[in-house]
């Protein structure tokens, strides 16, 4: 029996699995042609591909497997984390994205046991688009809103420019030119239908409001906003030559 606090090996996760697929009529073997365990009955042949740790490596040893077989698992010990957080969530995505099936096996006092998270099967791939409609429209939404590209991708712990902080300097800058304004004239003047409300929770404590119905913008919002001389111009220029002014209904 293992104590808790003893090392396992991948040769550990095989004696549940290969009790496991023996209870559903399989022949099982280990290390069959680079297989860690392969299992056959009649025609099927099941895969199991084991490591300590859900890894790259691990990912691409089962996808050769599929080169064989239509039925691949990836089996693993069964995470100390939560199975309810983000990240397991992600990585059961993938899972059944690469159409693999996922083994975990638990040790305790009384042995080690397994258990089929997930079946290999197809991924349906257009359920998965229909099922996550609401953020594509929202990066969708997202890039229309946004002049310019002032991000670098695959930075991390950095300011990131976005469309809400865009419409914060379109609407900072106008009240830098023209002084005082109400959210209506500031639409006239072609900032967003969300001015209101941008200016209501005043998120970057950029603006203030002045009397009713009025706001004009605090010495930090200008300061902020001389950080981004291009997107200042952009604005100002635009709303000189109308292009973004209109009438209200």
């Amino acid at each position: 029996m293992k104590t808790k606090t003893e090392k396992r090996y991948e040769v550990d996760l095989y004696k549940p699995i290969r009790n496991y697929f023996a209870r559903q009529g399989y022949e099982v073997f280990g290390e069959v042609k680079h297989c860690d365990v392969a299992a056959i009955k009649e025609e099927e042949l099941v895969i199991v591909e084991c490591k300590l740790n859900l890894s790259v490596e691990l990912l691409i040893q089962a996808t050769k497997r599929q080169r064989l077989t239509d039925q691949v698992y990836v089996a693993i010990p069964k995470p100390k984390y939560s199975l309810f957080s983000k990240k397991w969530q992600d990585i059961t995505h993938m899972i059944r994205r690469l159409e693999l099936g996922l083994i975990l096996v638990s040790f305790s006092k009384n042995g080690a046991s397994m258990e089929v998270k997930i079946p290999p099967g197809p991924f349906d791939r257009q359920k998965s688009m229909r099922q996550n409609q609401r953020i594509r429209s929202r990066v969708i939404a997202e890039i229309k809103g946004r002049y310019g590209d002032y991000n670098v991708g695959g930075s991390h712990q950095t300011k990131i420019m976005t469309a809400y902080k865009q419409s914060c300097i379109q609407i900072a800058s106008l009240l830098q030119q023209h002084g005082p304004l109400s959210p209506k004239s500031l639409r006239q003047m072609g900032a967003g239908d969300k001015t209101l409300s941008i200016l209501a929770k005043n998120y970057y404590g950029w603006f203030e409001k002045i009397k009713r119905g009025v706001y004009a913008v605090t010495d930090a919002g200008k300061n902020e906003i001389n950080a981004y001389p291009e997107l200042v111009a952009h604005y100002v220029q635009a709303q000189q030559k109308g292009e973004f002014t209109r009438e209200m209904p």
